[in-house]
């Protein structure tokens, strides 16, 4: 069992609570959690970069001059990649680098990646987030009584645009709702804070067990 305690905006301790470490997968699956954070950085490739090789560029391919008697170095057609506006030899072509994991091992990769935050203490808790309208000041301040001068990903039960537009200015610091939290999110940020109906929405059995 994880006992994690719960902070209000003033950083001071209001309540604790008990994770079961098997809500979680109950050990960090570490292949998986690489294989999810190298398909996380291949979706973020962009693969458009193009070059023409030298059946792309325009123009004639007789050979330029005769093969010999001149006194100069052979040469062939002027699309030939050692000619100025010739062709690229081995010419870059758009490819799609996108991975795909099955959603099970996505999710198994995510409860990895919140596990290990965890267990090595880098998971907070707050009581509650709410701003009336976007408060970039309050929220650093927030931050700053929880100790986090690193980068974070704040985890929230619902799209809350005042939180978003509280944070969005503050470096290294973003916001997803929990049904978005992904393994490479989790692992890209040093610090991962929750609000708590957030983490007791992820804490809470699927409905199919509830019924």
């Amino acid at each position: 069992m994880i006992e994690l305690p719960v902070y209000n905006h003033q950083g001071k301790e209001v309540d604790r609570i008990q994770i079961d470490e098997s809500v979680f997968g109950g050990s960090v699956r570490m292949a998986l959690l690489k294989q999810a954070i190298v398909m996380y950085h291949a979706n973020k490739r962009q693969g458009t970069a193009a070059t023409k090789s030298r059946g792309m560029v325009a123009g004639s391919t007789r050979k330029i001059y005769r093969q010999k008697g001149t006194g100069r170095a052979r040469m062939g057609a002027n699309r030939t990649v050692v000619r100025r506006g010739g062709g690229v030899a081995f010419a870059k072509e758009y490819r799609d680098f996108r991975q795909r994991m099955p959603k099970k091992q996505r999710q198994l990769a995510r409860n990895s990646a919140i596990l290990a935050k965890l267990q090595s203490g880098d998971a907070l808790v707050v009581d509650k987030l709410e701003f009336d309208n976007p408060k970039t000041r309050e929220f650093a301040a927030l931050l700053d009584n929880l100790n986090i001068d690193r980068s974070c990903l704040v985890a929230l039960e619902d799209y809350d645009i005042n939180i978003y537009k509280s944070l969005r200015n503050i470096p290294k610091v973003d916001a997803l709702e929990v049904e978005q939290l992904n393994a490479g999110d989790i692992c890209r940020k040093r610090k991962l804070l929750f609000t708590r109906p957030a983490l007791e929405f992820l804490l809470a059995p699927p409905v199919s067990e509830q019924a």
